[in-house]
């Protein structure tokens, strides 16, 4: 099947009539509703956790990724979710780009080049769109003067100048009663899908990357997150957090109940 805009749209739970315009409203309804409907997940990397199936690899081509993630109503990770998102972005008339971002690890170092596919939106102004960050969930175009916007989960955004020579601006976020913290570095130089290939495939294959190790599954709900790993099923709500322990019964039904991923997705 040819990629179609119609059968993403409801692959995301939107009426097509609705994104007739491509405008900021629009744009905010495309990414609240793609991140409450397609998980972040890497199962495709890791594979079944519980079992002998190998993951079946990651593959940046629009076909593939708009089969996998439409047409198998799978999620993906950075480069999988926003590089499909991108093509969406293109054909409802967006003036949109992919552009390369570093996530900061811990240390504060943005290693390896290019570790997050993002975009920038250009409408009234200039916004980062980004469908593919993990926990917390960016839901809203996110300006680049510095504005602050909070979120139905209480997450605040914002997007400042980076103070390094190596990147043009800074995103980060503020969860509820806590700091600003770092999210990832940008350029606004833009990019093809094509670009991203090396580093994906690095990621999703080397034996440091933090993708190789335990699967992880997250999506956004109405008001917080949630995230799957082996062990863990974590609810975070407007910054309360709860989690219980996962069995390897219940990892196949958690999957398909609370993500919408069925299992034999390999």
């Amino acid at each position: 099947m040819s990629p179609n805009t119609d059968a993403y749209l409801s692959r995301i739970d939107l009426d097509p009539a609705r994104v007739e315009t491509a405008d900021r409203g629009t744009l905010e309804r495309l990414q609240q509703a793609h991140v409450a409907a397609v998980p972040f997940e890497t199962l495709a990397v890791t594979g079944d956790p519980f079992g002998p199936a190998d993951g079946e690899g990651v593959t940046l081509t629009l076909p593939h990724l708009y089969e996998k993630v439409v047409e198998r109503e799978r999620g993906g990770f950075c480069f999988e979710l926003n590089g499909l998102f991108g093509w969406l972005l293109a054909e409802l008339g967006f003036d949109a780009d992919r552009i390369a971002a570093r996530m900061l690890s811990d240390d504060g170092d943005p290693r390896p080049p290019a570790n997050h596919h993002s975009h920038l939106v250009s409408l009234d102004r200039r916004y980062v769109v980004d469908v593919g960050c993990g926990t917390p969930p960016l839901r809203r175009p996110l300006p680049l003067d510095g504005s602050v916007s909070e979120d139905a989960a209480g997450v605040a955004w914002r997007v400042v100048e980076s103070d390094r020579s190596d990147a043009e601006y800074l995103t980060q976020y503020r969860t509820p009663g806590g700091e600003w913290s770092d999210r990832y570095l940008f350029d606004t130089t833009p990019r093809k899908l094509g670009y991203f290939e090396a580093t994906c495939d690095h990621l999703a294959t080397a034996p440091e990357s933090a993708f190789t190790g335990d699967p992880t599954v997250s999506i956004a709900t109405e008001r917080g997150y949630q995230k799957l790993s082996p062990e863990k099923f974590t609810r975070t709500e407007r910054g309360d957090r709860t989690e219980r322990e996962v069995t390897e019964a219940e990892w196949s039904d958690l999957l398909e109940s609370e993500f919408g991923l069925r299992y034999g997705w390999t």
